[in-house]
């Protein structure tokens, strides 16, 4: 079977290392990107590169359109887009909360749906969704990214019900702290949208967020895109994929503690995180 895949978010981390990862080992990869600048630089990269806003409802479309023209199928997809709004929920307007939810969530769910009516046609197709180990456990002052993450899990959890039996794969992926411009981009929104906010927080996020950016990136729970892209590899060729990969250690100990602490000794854990 030919394998083709749909990678969204792609212009660095993640889903530019799996794009780069799947072109060289045999998939015929379809990658987007958001901005002009970085669609020109990954085709000068040698991929095959949409410009797409996955909130853009018209470009999903004709980006999958295109698609079908040129393979006549569409094997997978990875809804990898996604950017975090850090700030107290207290002191995240409504505005920003539908901001992020129509890139992590709206979007996602949006080139899943039409995606699922390919899929449907042909007989076959798995869908990656990228969730997060905060779509598992929520910190503080990343509740507007929590719960776009948690939105996912349950979209993820009833889509796999509704298509049992189908051939089409629905796999998510809750990946931890990895090394790419995620806290750059996240501390980018920060300074737009809430910095000039009066907080009682504001002393809390100088040292949570702004504090420590650095020591997080060289942590040791901290990995390279490698430990999701082996994921990802497992996701698109077992005949079996699992509904559910974990990505680093962090994920794998938060979401051991989730099914196993009682609520308020979690709520301990993750108050000192």
């Amino acid at each position: 079977m030919k394998k083709n895949i749909l990678i969204t978010g792609c212009s660095s981390g993640i889903g530019y290392d799996t794009a780069h990862y799947l072109h060289k080992n045999g998939y015929t990869v379809y990658a987007s990107a958001r901005d002009e600048e970085d669609v020109k630089r990954l085709q000068n990269e040698g991929l095959n590169v949409y410009l797409l806003d996955v909130t853009k409802t018209k470009q999903i479309k004709d980006v999958l359109e295109d698609i079908i023209k040129r393979d006549s199928t569409l094997y997978a997809v990875f809804n990898n887009a996604g950017f975090g709004q850090p700030g107290a929920v207290e002191d995240i307007s409504t505005k920003v909360l539908k901001e992020q939810f129509e890139t992590n969530f709206f979007g996602l769910h949006e080139l899943t749906s039409q995606s699922i009516k390919i899929m449907r046609k042909q007989g076959y197709g798995r869908i990656l969704q990228h969730s997060s180990v905060l779509g598992l456990v929520s910190l503080r002052f990343r509740g507007a990214y929590n719960a776009s993450k948690y939105a996912i899990e349950g979209l993820c959890d009833t889509l796999r019900l509704e298509l049992m039996d189908t051939g089409i794969h629905i796999c998510t992926i809750n990946t931890g702290p990895v090394h790419s411009n995620f806290r750059k981009n996240a501390t980018k929104k920060f300074y737009e949208n809430v910095a000039d906010v009066n907080s009682v927080f504001k002393e809390e996020y100088k040292e949570q967020l702004l504090g420590r950016g650095d020591k997080k990136d060289k942590d040791l729970f901290t990995k390279e895109s490698n430990v999701v892209i082996k994921n990802v590899i497992h996701a698109l060729e077992s005949k079996k994929p699992n509904p559910r990969y974990y990505n680093t250690l962090a994920t794998h100990i938060l979401g051991g503690f989730k099914r196993i602490l009682s609520t308020n000794i979690l709520d301990k854990i993750l108050r000192r995180i």
